[in-house]
């Protein structure tokens, strides 16, 4: 959510983001309602005075025991005008409020332009894309001749985009799960929590999924929303809380199912486990004072790395254009792994730092003990990173001529020691 005052300050700048990000201008729209809501105000302001001195003027002509009754006529006018005018107030602050919460956040000034990722800006590589003397399988063709992977039955249990995972590909996705668990938790200092799957409307308004991401969405009839992320319930953990800037950054993560509908990814990845309805992720999220929040992107960037190095997965850094990053992002950087049986690089992991924009919609702000007031915090979160695409690189990297899929080192141990996955297990 943007800062009025600063949109009256900027205009240009508001703009600018705004086309940076493929919209048209809306300041000017903006800012007149805002100057109409603002006059409203005074309107009302200078009425509340002149009821006070009414309403005095009423006590001290009866204490004198004179008639106030055109007095009192005159202080009834002037509540029901004032009536109108809050009335007048609400409806113009809820326009403003409806345009600049379907707005996206403002595009830090380093990414680069351009509406798509065909202008993202590469960052870095690491490791190098194993060379095979066969052709590389992609990851549900492996699935199946290992017999621990069916699309089938899972479409006639729930539908496309839904799989059942079985034997060691279970375990696998499981061990996964806990290395990444374990590596953010002992390694870089974050905070392993358990969180709600089921949020409500303000929660999910809080890290703007609502109200213009509804149809991404999974809604029960009871008015709760399925978590599309754990971004959701763990940069929550803050909203409406003033917290001490001594304990920032705040660094938590978790591991949770994720479900989104893909309402908007018809034709897109339908073959195998890259989008789906239901999937697990482990989550980074970090809450920072406003000096800290540059410095903390990179330390994310760099905990997700981690976890594809420790793995041995080749990957690259990418920095997302204005025009294809995330709603709430002001920058981003994604990590594409290299997925040999796609031929390709693929995303595995989104690191964004969000800013003020996610605090302002959860009103989470952070204190110095030594200065007077509150401030904003700045929220990020990453992927850290999703364990089903995690789970896919494993196989297509380490797969053998034989069907077979060597289990990386440092899987092995929560593998119960086990080298390789073969059919029949």
């Amino acid at each position: 959510m943007y800062d009025i005052k600063w949109i009256r300050e900027n205009p240009e700048l508001f703009d600018k983001g705004l086309e940076r990000r493929g919209m048209p201008p809306r300041s000017a729209e903006v800012l007149e309602l805002d100057k109409k809501y603002r006059s409203s105000q005074t309107d009302l302001q200078e009425m509340q005075s002149r009821r006070n001195d009414l309403s005095r003027q009423v006590a001290e002509v009866k204490k004198a025991g004179g008639d106030a009754d055109v007095l009192m006529h005159e202080v009834g006018a002037l509540k029901r005008s004032m009536a109108d005018t809050e009335e007048d107030v609400r409806i113009l602050y809820e326009k403003i409020d409806a345009i600049l919460e379907t707005l996206p956040n403002y595009p830090a000034e380093d990414i680069p332009d351009g509406l798509d990722e065909t202008t993202n800006r590469e960052i870095r590589r690491w490791g190098e894309p194993r060379q095979f003397d066969f052709k590389p399988l992609e990851h549900d063709e492996i699935g199946a001749k290992l017999s621990m992977m069916d699309f089938d039955q899972a479409a006639k249990v729930s539908g496309a985009r839904f799989v059942y995972l079985m034997g060691d590909l279970a375990r696998l996705e499981r061990a996964l799960a806990q290395y990444m668990l374990d590596l953010h938790r002992e390694k870089h200092g974050y905070l392993e929590m358990e969180v709600p799957l089921m949020v409500n409307s303000g929660a999910v308004y809080g890290t703007a999924q609502l109200p213009k991401f509804a149809q991404d969405l999974y809604h029960t009839t009871d008015d709760y929303w399925l978590i599309p992320t754990a971004e959701v319930s763990l940069t929550n953990f803050v909203a409406g809380k003033v917290v001490d800037e001594a304990v920032l950054p705040m660094r938590l993560t978790a591991l949770t199912p994720c479900f989104r509908s893909e309402a908007g990814a018809a034709g897109k990845d339908t073959r195998g486990m890259i989008r789906q309805h239901q999937f697990y992720k482990v989550e980074m999220v970090s809450i920072t004072t406003p000096e800290q929040s540059w410095d903390e992107h990179e330390h994310m960037t760099s905990c997700a790395e981690d976890v594809l190095k420790g793995l041995n997965l080749p990957y690259r850094v990418v920095c997302l254009s204005a025009g294809d990053m995330g709603f709430s992002a002001c920058k981003t950087h994604d990590l594409e792994v290299w997925m040999p049986g796609q031929n390709k690089y693929r995303e595995i992991s989104s690191v964004s730092n969000c800013w003020d924009f996610q605090a302002r919609r959860m009103d989470a702000r952070c204190k110095n003990k030594a200065q007077k007031g509150t401030r904003f915090v700045h929220t990020l979160n990453g992927s850290g990173v999703a364990v089903g695409r995690a789970m896919i690189a494993v196989m297509e990297n380490y797969q053998q001529a034989d069907g077979s899929v060597l289990i990386p080192e440092a899987l092995q141990k929560y593998m119960g020691g086990q080298t390789v996955i073969t059919a029949g297990k």
